[in-house]
This record gives structure tokens, C-alpha cells and sequence, in this order.
């Protein structure tokens, strides 16, 4: 990450004027317009569109898209649009500047829990796919016995929290690729930061669990049946419902 980057990011999420919401898809936003999902010099999608992909009032991203134009993110041009005036400063080989260059600082704190779901967002959906390509039916019935550990849960947030963990660990594990194993070990790494405790006790209650235990309970049944395409649905949905139920909470 670039100076540049790091005290842009740093000033947003530092200022505790910001209301919760708001931040959370100042930080979405932010998040998309440094990986170049919107590229310097093009135009954002409506307000109308954004609030109605990211689950939030319009007047939310509003308030958003008022914290980039005033962070010299984006430009807003009336009767345009908003439009990306940020530009991620890059090496000296055009390439842009990694992750691993934050000044020592750990990825979980660098990481804000958006970019969090982001990258779930990437690596769940495939590595569930070739899960489901590569898992030999021993381990089936090993995901089946953390399910039916999951589904005993009624209130208990942390052991929920920590055999949700488990049971993706054991689909990343039945990809049979080490490498995926390993960057989704670094992804419940950044998760653990991410949940602080009261973040735990308020976003897992009794009928949240209630309702996982059903999902899990379809993205099972659709590994064990190897369908790739019911139980790529399934987690996409999954993402989808926490991200929205998490920025409504905040």
C-alpha cells in the first residue's frame, strides 16, 4: 500500500463523525475504486443502483459518496454523476503497490471488513466448486459431522463462530489444494480481527444461527449431491444476506 493509499484509508476510517452505515460503504466504495472495479475517470453507479445493491437508504450513500468527494476520491458533477478522481500510486514497473508493503503493518488491521467480504466473495464461491470436483466421500461425511455439531447450537455465538470456521476449513481442505487452504486459513486470520467480541455477541443471535443452520444445512445437501451450480448459489445468497445484515446492524 502506498502512502497515499494508507492515509487516505487511514483519515476515513479514523473519523468517528462518520455514522457507522455510512462508513461501512465509504469503505465498500473505497475498497472497489483501489482495486480499479471502478477505474480512474469512470462514473460510479447511480445512487439509485448502489443503494439498492448495497441494502442501505439512498440518503446513505448519499453520505458516502459526500466523504469520497470530500477525501479527493471522487469527483460529483451535477447532472453527471460522481466520477473516480483516485488513482493508486504504482512501482516503478506500472504495477500497483502490494499489499505486503504496509510498512510491517499486519494485513488483519489493513483490512477493513468489507474488503473482509470482498475477498470471500472471490475465493468462497470456487473454492466451493472445486471442493465439490475433489472431495472424496469420507470427507463429505466429516463436513456432515460438523453441520450436525452446528445445527445442535442455540445461543452460544462463539462456538457457532468458531465451527462456521471449521466447516469452511474442511471444504478448503477437501479442494486438495494447499495454496487455497493456506490463503483461506489467512482469511478466518483476518475474519477473528474483524468479529471483536461485542461485533460477535450482536451479529450471531439465537435466530441468525437459526437461520445459518438452514443455509448450511442446503450448501451441504448440494456438496453431497455434487451440485456445483445449487451450491455455488447457495454461498454467493450466503455472502450476499450477511453483508446486508451486517451494515444494517452497524
Amino acid at each position: 500500500m502506498t502512502l497515499i493509499e494508507k492515509d487516505t484509508g487511514s483519515a476515513i476510517f479514523a473519523d468517528q463523525s462518520i455514522p457507522n452505515t455510512v462508513r461501512l460503504v465509504v469503505e465498500t466504495l473505497f475498497a472497489r475504486i483501489k482495486s480499479e472495479q471502478y477505474p480512474p475517470d469512470s462514473r460510479l453507479p447511480a445512487e439509485r443502483t448502489l443503494s439498492a445493491e448495497l441494502g442501505v437508504a439512498r440518503n446513505t450513500v448519499r453520505e458516502a459518496l459526500d466523504v469520497l468527494e470530500a477525501r479527493d476520491v471522487i469527483n460529483r458533477r451535477a447532472g453527471s454523476g460522481s466520477f473516480v478522481t483516485y488513482r493508486a500510486v504504482r512501482n516503478g514497473d506500472g504495477i500497483p503497490a502490494r499489499s505486503s508493503d504496509i510498512d510491517g503493518s499486519d494485513v488483519s488491521q489493513a483490512t477493513s471488513p468489507l474488503e473482509l467480504q470482498v475477498m470471500r466473495g472471490i475465493i468462497e464461491p470456487e473454492m466451493i466448486r472445486l471442493a465439490i470436483l475433489n472431495m472424496a466421500p469420507r470427507a463429505i461425511e466429516a463436513l456432515g459431522e460438523i453441520l450436525s455439531r452446528m445445527e445442535a447450537i442455540r445461543t452460544d455465538a462463539e462456538a457457532y463462530f468458531q465451527l462456521e470456521e471449521e466447516f469452511y476449513l474442511a471444504v478448503a481442505s477437501g479442494t486438495g489444494n494447499p495454496l487455497l487452504h493456506a490463503c483461506y486459513e489467512l482469511i478466518i486470520g483476518v475474519r477473528r480481527q474483524n468479529f471483536r467480541s461485542a461485533q460477535l455477541k450482536r451479529h450471531f443471535t439465537p435466530k441468525r444461527i437459526h437461520d445459518y443452520q438452514r443455509r448450511y444445512n442446503s450448501l451441504f445437501n448440494a456438496i453431497a449431491l455434487r451440485d456445483i451450480e445449487h451450491a455455488v448459489e447457495i454461498a454467493k445468497l450466503h455472502l450476499v444476506e450477511e453483508q446486508r445484515a451486517f451494515m444494517q446492524e452497524v
